[in-house]
């Protein structure tokens, strides 16, 4: 049986990094895929790596070749890829444990044939998250086109590692890497791959960890007029494939734009002022907490697991977990005292207060206060606002995940029986609490 994704990562005297790599692929919550390592002719201990995890497990596939440089590697990976999607990395970066899961989730349930998704730019022990689409729904090529557009020597655009492709549309139209370009052919191969493809969307949670370690094309010693040279070279495909893609009305209003590649450097994002150490960009789960025993930790682990569910949908709507959180328990909620409010979500009444003025200000919910009809106080009233609804979709789809990962693993018998066991046990404890 072929697998859902081939995940390609090129190789080249990557001893120092391949391991972290590698295992942050065989660690993905998705499991359907091939690992291709293409070694490069390494000259470091990078090809016994690749060797050793191939005996270790069986997704993993290594191609030992001369070296040729990483867009012919990348060539042949792809040439002898199985999956139905294609992803890309990097040996000195790392991705997420849920990247591949929410690549997928996204191309099948949008009918995609590219997806994009935010990452993170790391600079030493720091690290923040870069995106810049950030629209819900399914977008045209003629959309997606427009977006990049504003941005044309972004990396967000640029690169591979931060999409997942169709194989079908790379194998029909024989789309390839050029060996002849050292410097943005990722983005040439997208160009290509964009002018096939009919619908994208965009991830907006960052999946991918990016560590900046190439050079420009001045530091691979390039002379001036060569780098002119390639610049203009790489105009031209980008100023066909807009001619392409818009008529030539739409081309000619929006042609000053399309020129601003000329004047823009491939830019990778540089960490900005709100970056974090890099740690501490997730959910972090101690070790306490995993190995713990007594219903104590057995609290902190299902808060800790609904916390990483949350954390994607959290991302993906600018919002933090304690947010996320409260607007999953609003979504429960039948209305009472603010008191009870704060009880039920499991916060202060000042951090209660805190955080609905934030999803006031965010145009998610509003918020009144009114007479309890029972003379028993004010009642507290919070309605979702229009266009909250995309919001509270992933809310939802999040605390199905949860729901899911806890009984994963148990047969349709064993859910019945917890099921069972689980509602006499709430009985006892409102028994107690009556």
């Amino acid at each position: 049986m072929e697998p859902c994704v081939s995940v390609i990562v090129p190789v080249y005297n990557a001893q120092a990094t391949l391991r972290r790599c590698v295992d942050s692929v065989l660690n993905q919550e998705f499991a359907d895929f091939e690992l291709i390592l293409a070694d490069d002719g390494s000259k470091d201990g990078s090809g016994a790596v690749c060797d050793g995890y191939a005996q270790a497990d069986g997704r993993v596939r290594v191609i030992h070749k001369a070296n040729s440089g990483v867009s012919d590697t990348r060539n042949q990976a792809m040439s002898q890829a199985r999956g139905e999607y294609l992803q890309f990395l990097d040996a000195d970066d790392w991705i997420t444990p849920n990247a591949t899961k929410l690549l997928v989730r996204a191309a099948r349930e949008h009918r995609c044939d590219m997806v994009i998704s935010d990452f993170y730019r790391v600079v030493g022990e720091r690290v923040s998250p870069k995106g810049d689409i950030d629209e819900d729904g399914p977008l045209t090529r003629e959309e997606f086109a427009a977006h990049m557009m504003e941005n044309p020597a972004d990396f967000y655009y640029g690169v591979l590692w931060n999409k997942l492709y169709r194989r079908d549309i790379i194998m029909e139209h024989r789309l390839q890497m050029d060996p002849a370009i050292s410097w943005c052919e990722d983005f040439l191969f997208n160009l290509e791959y964009i002018r096939h493809a009919k619908r994208f969307f965009a991830l907006q949670v960052p999946i991918y960890y990016y560590v900046k370690t190439k050079g420009s094309l001045a530091s691979q010693g390039l002379s001036i007029a060569k780098t002119v040279r390639t610049k203009l070279m790489l105009f031209e495909y980008y100023n066909e494939f807009y001619k392409t893609v818009l008529d030539e009305a739409e081309y000619e209003k929006r042609r000053l734009k399309v020129y601003r590649f000329l004047i823009d450097a491939a830019q990778d994002g540089a960490v900005l002022p709100l970056s974090t150490r890099l740690g501490n960009e997730r959910t972090q789960v101690h070790s306490g907490a995993l190995s713990g025993e007594g219903l104590l930790y057995d609290a902190l682990r299902e808060r800790k697991l609904l916390d990483y569910c949350l954390e994607p949908a959290a991302q993906k709507n600018g919002l933090t977990l304690a947010e996320a959180d409260l607007l999953l328990h609003l979504r429960q909620w039948e209305g009472c005292a603010r008191k009870e409010l704060a009880d039920f979500a499991g916060v202060s009444g000042t951090v209660l207060s805190m955080l609905l003025q934030r999803l006031s200000a965010k145009g998610i919910v509003s918020v009144a206060e009114a007479k309890d009809p029972g003379g028993k106080g004010k009642r507290l009233q919070v309605t979702f606002s229009p266009s909250a609804g995309s919001v509270l979709a992933d809310m939802e789809y999040a605390y199905q995940e949860y729901a899911s990962a806890r009984l994963a693993g148990l047969s349709e018998e064993e859910r019945e029986q917890y099921a069972r066991l689980a509602g006499r046990i709430q009985d006892s404890i409102r028994d107690m609490l009556q």
